[in-house]
């Protein structure tokens, strides 16, 4: 499957062919065939539809049983650091991969190994900061950062490198209103690079070029956002439970 939406250069599709991954001895996602070039993607789907298992095959948090992904032109399986090189992750809860005890060298620390002089990192870590408002916060500890603002932090710290790819598992889903709006705003409207986003929030899905729709763990469509979940709700109007469960 390739659907629309705003295609990447040539190279910078991700793809996947016979994936399949069991856990446990259990298939948690089936035969998963598609090619996906859009710039903006949403991942939707019930919980335990195989959502997330999809999002952490993209870098090799989790491996497939069979089949194979590849991602800007990288297999995955074969080519396991580079692709954790291009390709950066965001998780649900920011404590998960916030590391260092301030905000500003926790931002350093993902330049650790990029060759840069301790001057240059620096420069860098406060022109990141200063751009997304954390400046003023550069020397607090960052267990103390409300969580909007870890989540913030978290984004920043992997924005930082540059990566070819962004993968957002439910990134505003312990957030308020506010903070959830403007996380999505930056994930839909600032983030250079092609950007997965898996989400819950069916606005925040309806904000990017093409979504990606699993259940029981297979996936079930690829297509323009407003389709996928005006389906998704009539589904959930119907049944009177979430789709996919």
């Amino acid at each position: 499957m390739s659907r629309g939406g705003r295609a990447e250069p040539a190279g910078s599709a991700i793809r996947l062919e016979g994936v399949t991954v069991e856990l446990g001895g259990r298939a948690v996602l089936r035969d998963v065939t598609a090619t996906i070039d859009a710039h903006r993607v949403a991942v939707i789907g019930a919980n335990g539809s195989g959502k997330s298992t999809f999002a952490r095959l993209l870098n090799g948090l989790v491996a497939p049983t069979s089949g194979r992904i590849v991602v800007h032109g990288l297999d995955v399986s074969r080519d396991g650091a580079r692709v954790r090189e291009r390709v950066g992750f965001v998780f649900t809860n920011p404590d998960a991969q916030i590391l260092m005890p301030t905000v500003a060298e926790d931002v350093a620390l993902s330049l650790r190994g990029s060759g840069l002089s301790r001057s240059e990192t620096a420069s860098r870590v406060r022109t990141a900061l200063e751009r997304h408002g954390l400046a003023e916060r550069a020397d607090q500890p960052a267990y103390s950062l409300s969580g909007g603002q870890k989540q913030l932090l978290a984004l920043v710290s992997v924005l930082i490198r540059d990566p070819a790819l962004v993968i957002a598992d439910e990134p505003t889903t312990l957030l308020d209103l506010g903070n959830a709006r403007r996380i999505g705003d930056l994930l839909v409207r600032e983030v250079p690079a092609q950007t997965v986003i898996v989400t819950h929030d069916l606005e925040l899905a309806g904000r990017c070029d093409v979504a990606v729709r699993f259940a029981d763990g297979r996936l079930t469509e690829i297509g323009p956002p407003a389709d996928l979940i005006a389906r998704y709700r009539a589904e959930f109007a119907e049944t009177g439970r979430e789709p996919g469960r």
